[in-house]
């Protein structure tokens, strides 16, 4: 057989996702194995993903990643879904398997990982939630699996809350609790652990952050941000002035890429270069 011209492809459905930059990172570590992989960042608009699906197909992908506002609607246009992603009700990463489409959630496998990678434990651990969409189902589901005795979930539409705590109440161990969020949110006294799995903070919009009390954050708490575009969000800003210890999103984000290049390519992830490449991104050290 002649020399081949053609890489294989995979790459995000999202919007808003220009700033998104995960293909920087996954294009390093495909430089850095020596796999002849491109990643393409592609804006599909709400209401265009069944269309932006039938092209995995039809250009040969090996796999999509999904963003806002795509990872629950998804679901639709699959053929099989993982045991987490049946469970969570989203989809953030989808495997041509030779025409068959099979969705996985790697969000809240990576959440677990990036605090494990700061000493942090869920095991035993009540973890408050902001939020009820596909992040924060997955990290949520994710606690509830890893051990967490309670689960918090803070949301402004009761009916999406109300949902995802009966969902783990339902199907894991941990006791999972409805917040309405319909005013300034106070913290709950017992939360170990705090994470902002909403869009609040996402760039542009880097000057909001989650309405919130922040003086119900108490030094002994950890609080985590899912937003990695800036990953200095005012978030965590406003936690550390209360002392609490914090973690940005970059290593969820690396974590679940970690995933998603194995899954896609059966080799093992080059991690180091892939944190690396995110931190220059960042201009951090």
């Amino acid at each position: 057989m002649g020399k081949s011209y053609r890489s294989e492809l995979v790459g995000a459905f999202g919007c808003p996702i220009d700033e998104n930059p995960t293909g920087v990172m996954e294009e390093a570590a495909f430089q850095a194995k020596g796999l002849d992989y491109r990643y393409l960042t592609i804006k599909v608009n709400e209401g265009d993903l069944e269309d932006a699906m039938k092209a995995v197909r039809a250009f040969n992908m090996r796999g999509i990643n999904l963003t806002i506002p795509h990872k629950v609607e998804v679901l639709r246009y699959l053929d099989e879904l993982s045991e987490a992603a049946e469970l969570i009700g989203a989809v953030n990463m989808v495997v041509n398997q030779d025409g068959k489409l099979w969705g996985e959630n790697t969000d809240g496998k990576g959440f677990l990982t990036s605090l494990r990678e700061e000493g942090i434990t869920v095991e035993g651990k009540a973890a408050t939630v902001l939020g009820a969409g596909g992040a924060a189902r997955a990290i949520s589901v994710e606690c509830a699996l890893a051990g967490a005795a309670k689960v918090n979930i803070a949301n402004r539409d009761a009916e999406r809350g109300t949902e995802l705590a009966g969902l783990i109440n339902e199907r894991t161990d941990a006791d999972a609790s409805f917040l309405p969020w319909d005013t300034k949110l106070k913290v709950p006294a017992d939360t170990d652990i705090l994470i902002n799995a909403t869009s609040v903070g996402l760039y542009p919009n880097v000057n909001y952050k989650p309405d919130v009390d922040y003086d119900t954050i108490k030094p002994e708490m950890t609080v985590s941000d899912v937003i990695f575009n800036d990953p200095h969000t005012l978030f965590l800003w406003e936690a550390a002035r209360r002392g609490a210890k914090t973690i940005n999103g970059l290593g969820m984000l690396v974590n679940q890429g970690a995933l998603n290049f194995t899954l896609w390519t059966g080799v093992e992830a080059p991690v180091d270069v892939m944190t690396q490449t995110l931190k220059n991104e960042f201009g951090l050290k």
